[in-house]
């Protein structure tokens, strides 16, 4: 009997009693993965012997937040689409996806990180040569305020786990099957000063670019980062960089310039491994 993925009822239903079957415990894992433990816990499964030597499940093609980063604020619950795809000669009957941080996936004393989908991927069947093709997403809820809360140390890239049982509960897997980057959103403040001012006079351009502190659910002070000063003239619609400077250690900013035209003025930051970039609008100055 063949279990079909595109059928969503018969997959949760059917898979579960399968593996609950064969491999114990295994469908409390499914049912809600997310911990460093249960990813673990899989990874083992799947690494009794050679990777992929129990079930011969393949995977290829994972996307994570349509190829963009994830930049997370200290509140609100984001979600986060993967899609990939899977292959196996005789089909499979459960699918599984984890994002994780760390260098061993079967260790949890290395995984620094670990997030699971609130359901299992939703998978489309289609026969090919050779075997099944399965087109799948799913998708990963992240609360910042609660998964990452013991601290912003998680800020970076993260892998993507994909693991699938096949009909008979073999267990395969692929740690490392796409990558994203995790990050905290940055933010900029600009006020240019005075307005209006006479041309040649000095502009004080000053602001504060800050961060989200995951670990205080508060915003902190980037310190020592460096941030484009550009302007763009009335009627204009591009921006051109006049200086880069670097924040204080309290994130502050602070330069001049020589009043010449009309015009906006606004910082630039391009983000870091951890943190997002930052645009603000101009500030605009009436040069008389």
């Amino acid at each position: 009997m063949r279990i079909h993925m595109h059928t969503a009822a018969t997959v949760v239903s059917g898979a579960l009693v399968l593996t609950a079957l064969v491999l114990p415990g295994a469908a409390q894992g499914a049912e809600r993965p997310g911990t460093a433990a249960e990813l673990r816990t899989f990874a083992s499964r799947g690494a009794v012997q050679p990777k992929d030597a129990l079930g011969g499940t393949t995977f290829k093609n994972g996307v994570v937040n349509k190829g963009k980063d994830i930049v997370l604020g200290v509140t609100g619950k984001k979600a986060v689409p993967v899609t990939f795809t899977a292959f196996d000669e005789e089909g499979v009957a459960l699918t599984m996806a984890f994002l994780w941080q760390g260098t061993d996936s079967s260790s949890t004393d290395t995984i620094t990180g670990a997030l699971g989908t609130d359901d299992n991927p939703v998978c489309t069947e289609t026969p090919v040569e050779g075997g099944y093709s399965y087109s799948c997403k799913a998708v990963f809820n992240i609360d910042p305020a609660v998964d990452f809360k013991d601290g912003n140390g998680v800020a970076g890239v993260w892998k993507v786990f994909l693991g699938a049982y096949d009909l008979y509960a073999n267990a395969s897997y692929n740690d490392d099957v796409a990558r994203t980057s995790i990050k905290r959103a940055a933010k900029l403040t600009v006020n240019a000063t005075p307005e209006p001012v006479k041309k040649g006079k000095t502009i004080t351009v000053t602001g504060k670019l800050t961060r989200a502190d995951w670990s205080t659910g508060k915003t902190t002070g980037y310190a020592t980062q460096p941030v484009k000063l550009q302007f763009r003239k009335k009627g204009s619609t591009t921006y051109t960089t006049l200086k880069t400077i670097k924040t204080s250690r309290t994130g502050a900013l602070s330069t001049t310039t020589k009043a010449g035209v009309d015009g906006d003025y606004r910082f630039v930051f391009a983000g870091t491994a951890t943190t997002g970039s930052a645009t603000v609008p101009g500030d605009f100055v009436d040069v008389k």
